[in-house]
C-alpha cells in the first residue's frame, strides 16, 4: 500500500473510533440539530474516503476496521539474522521418546534478550497468519465495484431518506435494507477472496440482524418481544439476571445512538 493510501486508512480508522463520542458530545452541547449535522458530516467524510480507496486506489472490498489492530502476541520474535543462518540445516527441536514433547534444541536457542518462549511452530504459524492478512485485495469487476459503491453510499442515502420522510416512516428502513441485501447479493459471485474479505462479507451478513433493532421495526415489533424474553430469562434462569437486567436498561439507550445502530 502506498503512503497516501495508508493515510486515508488512518483517517478512516480515526473517524470510526470517534464517531460515537462525537455524536453524543454534539448532542449534549448543541442538541438534536447539532447531532444530526455531525452525523451527516462524518458519514459524508467516511463515504468520500472509502470511494477514494475503492475507485482511485483499487482497494477492493472495504474492511471494518480499515486497519487491523496490532496483536502483540503474534508479532515476530526478535531473532538475529545470524542466529537464523546458523540454524539452517540443523534440527531445531527434539521430540521426547516417552512424552513426545517438543523441546527446542540447545544449539538453536537464541540469546536471552531475543528469546522466544513458544515452540518454533508458533513462529511459523504467526508468519503464515501475517502473510494471509497482508494479501493484496481481490480485483473487482464492474458488478462488484457497483455493489461496493452501493454499500459505501448506503448511509448517505439512508440519511437523505430520513430527511425526506422522517424517522417514523418505513421507507428509510426498507431502502437501507434493500441496498444492503443488493450489495451482498452482487458480491456473492466473487471467487478466490482472501481471508479478510471472506470475514468482512460474513460480518456484513450477520449485521443484517441489526434491522430487528432499528426503528421503526424495533419500536413496533421487536422492543416488546426482546424485553419480554430478557425479563423471562432474568426471572427463571438462575444467574442470567446479572447479564440480562443491565442489558434491558442499556438497550433503549443503545438503540437511540445512531452510530451504534446504523453506523
Amino acid at each position: 500500500q502506498s503512503l497516501p493510501q495508508q493515510k486515508l486508512l488512518t483517517w478512516l480508522s480515526v473517524l470510526e473510533c470517534v464517531e460515537v463520542f462525537a455524536e453524543m458530545g454534539t448532542a449534549r452541547v448543541w442538541g438534536e440539530m447539532g447531532r444530526w449535522t455531525i452525523i451527516v458530516l462524518i458519514q459524508l467524510a467516511k463515504a468520500i474516503l472509502r470511494l477514494l480507496l475503492l475507485l482511485w486506489y483499487k482497494g477492493g472490498i472495504q474492511m471494518s476496521p480499515p486497519i487491523v489492530p496490532l496483536n502483540r502476541e503474534q508479532q515476530q520474535p526478535l531473532y538475529s539474522q545470524d542466529a537464523e543462518d546458523n540454524s539452517l540445516g540443523k534440527d531445531q527441536t527434539y521430540i521426547g521418546k516417552r512424552s513426545s514433547r517438543v523441546v527446542r534444541s540447545l544449539h538453536n536457542t537464541p540469546s536471552l534478550q531475543s528469546r522466544h518462549w513458544g515452540y518454533p511452530q508458533q513462529r511459523e504459524e504467526s508468519q503464515s497468519r501475517r502473510a494471509e492478512m497482508n494479501q493484496p485485495p481481490t480485483s473487482l469487476g464492474l458488478q462488484e465495484t457497483i455493489a461496493e459503491s452501493i454499500y459505501i453510499t448506503r448511509p448517505l442515502l439512508h440519511l437523505l431518506s430520513l430527511g425526506l420522510w422522517g424517522q417514523r416512516s418505513w421507507k428509510p428502513w426498507l431502502l437501507s435494507a434493500v441496498l444492503d441485501i443488493s450489495s451482498l447479493s452482487l458480491l456473492s459471485d466473487l471467487k478466490d477472496l482472501n481471508r479478510r474479505e471472506r470475514a468482512e462479507l460474513r460480518r456484513r451478513t450477520i449485521l443484517l440482524l441489526y434491522y430487528l433493532l432499528r426503528s421503526p421495526f424495533y419500536d413496533r415489533y421487536s422492543e416488546g418481544r426482546i424485553l419480554l424474553l430478557l425479563r423471562l430469562l432474568a426471572d427463571y434462569v438462575p444467574g442470567v439476571g446479572f447479564v440480562t437486567r443491565p442489558l434491558m436498561d442499556y438497550l433503549p439507550a443503545w438503540q437511540k445512538i445512531y452510530f451504534y445502530n446504523w453506523g
